[in-house]
């Protein structure tokens, strides 16, 4: 496959993932709500938490728009790693959630455990751009 489609391909991909999972949060009807919740609930409880859901939806939806966007490219891995970052707090702090024992993950485990592949995406991405 050509390098610029390849990029366009995975530009789109992040775009479609962000954006689908930011409106599935937005329409309340993301499978991740409850691991959200309990992500909230022991990191910035004084945060009402559909206020924190709402930005984090949106946020998300940002996340992807800015994948079309090569002018934004920058802007888009620096959120991205942001997200990234907060989406494999649960591995760590609820444990309970997120692993039937060691080294056995939940299907929520596997849901964060799967950000792997998007990691490489972007830091193939980021690798191939000019700047």
């Amino acid at each position: 496959m050509p390098k610029p489609l390849a990029q366009s391909f995975g530009r789109l991909s992040l775009f479609v993932i962000y954006t689908w999972f930011g409106v599935l949060k937005l329409m309340g009807k993301s499978p991740a709500s409850e691991l959200v919740k309990a992500l909230h609930n022991k990191v910035i409880p004084a945060i009402p938490f559909q206020q924190f859901f709402i930005a984090f939806a949106v946020f998300e939806i940002i996340i992807g728009v800015l994948f079309l966007l090569p002018r934004f490219a920058k802007l888009a891995y620096f959120l991205f790693f942001i997200h990234i970052f907060l989406t494999f707090l649960p591995l760590f702090l609820l444990p309970g959630m997120v692993w039937q024992s060691f080294l056995v993950p939940t299907i929520e485990g596997q849901y964060i455990i799967k950000n792997l592949s998007l990691v490489a995406v972007v830091l193939l991405l980021s690798a191939h751009r000019r700047y």
